[in-house]
């Protein structure tokens, strides 16, 4: 959960990202999976994910995935949100990040919860 005296999140200009530390961020099945339900469902809360980890564990998955560049974050009241970076990772990497959430979908084991607990239908694309 977001923090009120949270330092600000520090987010990889396009041209900051290295193509390693790309790779290694979706290199994990949690991350590819977090990839491919942020594609269906932008802008969700951290603590909307049913994740295979714990909190600690699920915190730092998120924040290799802002680090490498792959996800912008912004806190909204307490509760911290996430949507891909695809403008910026298709000008930098083009196609990498369309293999990553096909990848995720193939590997599943992430999803999203709703306001009360159950799972969020995909959007239609």
């Amino acid at each position: 959960m977001a923090s009120r005296n949270a330092t600000p999140l520090v987010h990889p200009s396009a041209e900051e990202m290295e193509f390693t530390t790309v790779m290694a961020a979706l290199s994990d099945p949690v991350r590819l999976g977090i990839v491919a339900a942020l594609a269906d469902h932008p802008g969700t809360a951290c603590g909307r994910f049913d994740l295979p980890v714990g909190k600690s564990a699920a915190s730092r998955h998120f924040r290799v995935l802002r680090e490498a560049g792959v996800l912008h974050q912004w806190d909204e009241g307490t509760r911290r949100r996430n949507d891909l970076r695809r403008a910026e990772c298709e000008r930098r990497f083009p196609g990498v990040l369309a293999l990553a959430v096909a990848e995720g979908h193939r590997v599943g084991g992430v999803r999203v919860l709703g306001e009360e607990g159950a799972p969020v239908r995909q959007q239609a694309g």
